[in-house]
């Protein structure tokens, strides 16, 4: 397995592990899974082709679909 894979995985479980904190002590670590999970994305499609990362992307999407969703909410200006 390469290191990109290994190192997703390793993301997955510290993504799952986030989510057993309480809601207020999940933002610190989760914006910095979302910004960590953008460059193992790149490093995937890199190592793997777009395939894979897409998937990843998938992946990521419906793990984190809550706080996208209220992102692009507050982004546009709308509660």
């Amino acid at each position: 397995m390469t290191t990109s894979l290994t190192l997703a995985c390793v993301w997955v479980v510290l993504a799952a592990l986030t989510a057993f904190l309480p809601f207020r002590a999940q933002i610190i670590p989760g914006l910095a899974l979302l910004i960590a999970a953008a460059v193992l994305l790149v490093w995937i499609a890199l190592d793997h082709g777009w395939a894979p990362a897409l998937l990843g992307l998938l992946a990521l999407v419906s793990m984190f679909r809550r706080p996208l969703v209220h992102l692009l909410r507050r982004g546009r200006g709308s509660r």
